[in-house]
């Protein structure tokens, strides 16, 4: 199994309850469902409000990396990539497990 983490920052000025960031989390949390690649797949919030803390975070899971490319390439996760482009940065881990 493949682990896909992905953790967001909200651009500097960009809160949680703009349009847009709420059209972006909508947008991800849809892809569940709809991708059939997808093993796990949870969502959320970052809690803490320590400075080094990323925002939003993604955690899901792919039986291969064959599987995490076909999610990736997938026009409805390019469709969510692209509304975070507009607001935020992000950076990723895949990993075995």
């Amino acid at each position: 199994m493949i682990r896909h983490l992905v953790l967001f920052k909200l651009n500097e000025g960009v809160e949680r309850d703009d349009p847009r960031v709420v059209e972006g989390v909508e947008a991800f949390r849809a892809l569940e469902g709809k991708i059939p690649e997808i093993r796990f797949w949870e969502l959320g919030w970052n809690l803490s409000d320590r400075p080094i803390a990323y925002d939003f975070a993604i955690n899901s899971g792919f039986e291969d990396v064959t599987a995490l490319r076909t999610y990736v390439e997938h026009p409805e996760h390019q469709a969510g990539v692209a509304l975070w482009k507009e607001f935020a940065t992000w950076v990723i881990a895949d990993y075995a497990y």
